[in-house]
């Protein structure tokens, strides 16, 4: 193990003492004793809405959904429900083509080989502890931040994920998200904003950034520019699990290669669809009317787009 690798572990392991707050068994809210999350593992997702377990995910298994992933993008496999992603730089070149083309493929449970990203029984066996024992994934990704042109149109603004989604309850629900290769500050890694999933769903628009904005990546309009924050080095195969009111995004990729990641957001099939508030009205808008255009459902709302692109990962379908 690198004395690099070393260091940051050596960190993380402070920040995990640093953030401890104590939690007794009787004040749980965000997690269940229904995993294998230790009580103290427990404690820091409670005070801080995320929590990094490494290598979670075993490189050659990650291995398997880059080849997916470049079968994809080259065409040797059908994208049926999926949505291919380009940065907004990247989309105006006429030399971009392939893997360097496509910066984001979303929605790919019905794919089953990348579908099996949600099925790791390493992974589901920590996805327990937030949303019981009957799971849904409701929202998948395969990240492939590009180098940034200059125009740092490859920085994700902070946001918090709950305003994508009409289902609740938010405690029920979690992200987790794979390091496929080292992801630091250099190529645009996670930045959180510890503690901010004990607050409420915010209101978010399109930042007025010079170089342009990507397509749905809406951001928080009013935050505390002073609030701590911590960049989240990962190596291969490390997981890190958070809250979907966990404020968080991450930065423009200075380096020449693309940085992958994959995720899962994962639900109780407990939860119910809800009929969103005024704080979601701009993406639940803009969602539809995508959904709208690719299927002819005129009548469609908000919650059939994810009915359509959730699938039962393990346990029962109730609500979702």
């Amino acid at each position: 193990m690198s004395a690099q690798r070393l260091e940051t572990i050596g960190r993380h392991i402070r920040l995990s003492t640093q953030y401890k707050n104590g939690v007794h068994s009787s004040d749980y809210r965000f997690t269940l004793p229904n995993g294998i999350l230790t009580d103290e593992q427990r404690e820091f997702y409670e005070k801080n809405g995320f929590i990094v377990i490494r290598n979670l995910v075993k490189p050659e298994t990650l291995e398997r959904f880059r080849q997916r992933f470049q079968d994809v993008c080259t065409g040797k496999v059908q994208t049926f429900g999926m949505t291919i992603m380009k940065d907004i730089a990247i989309a105006k070149s006429e030399f971009a083509d392939g893997e360097k083309a496509i910066t984001k493929i979303q929605d790919f449970v019905l794919d089953d080989e990348l579908f099996q990203y949600c099925c790791l029984p390493d992974i589901v066996k920590y996805v327990e502890n937030f949303t019981g024992p009957n799971i849904m994934a409701m929202h998948t990704m395969l990240i492939n931040k590009p180098p940034d042109p200059g125009t740092q149109t490859s920085r994700h603004p902070l946001h918090q994920d709950l305003y994508y989604f009409p289902f609740r309850s938010a405690d029920r629900i979690v992200c987790a998200w794979t390091a496929m290769e080292h992801i630091h500050r250099g190529n645009g890694c996670l930045v959180v904003l510890p503690g901010t999933h004990k607050g409420e769903l915010l209101e978010h628009g399109y930042p007025k950034w010079e170089g342009g904005v990507n397509k749905m990546y809406h951001g928080i309009q009013t935050f505390d520019p002073n609030a701590e924050r911590i960049h989240l080095e990962m190596w291969t195969g490390d997981t890190v699990f958070f809250h979907p009111l966990l404020i968080h995004g991450s930065g423009t990729n200075r380096t020449e290669g693309f940085r992958k990641a994959i995720s899962c957001h994962y639900a109780g099939s407990e939860c119910e669809y809800i009929d969103c508030g005024d704080v979601q009205d701009l993406i639940s808008k803009e969602v539809t009317a995508i959904f709208k255009k690719r299927t002819g459902i005129e009548d469609a709302r908000f919650d059939d787009v994810w009915k359509v692109k959730s699938r039962l990962v393990k346990g029962e379908r109730i609500n979702l």
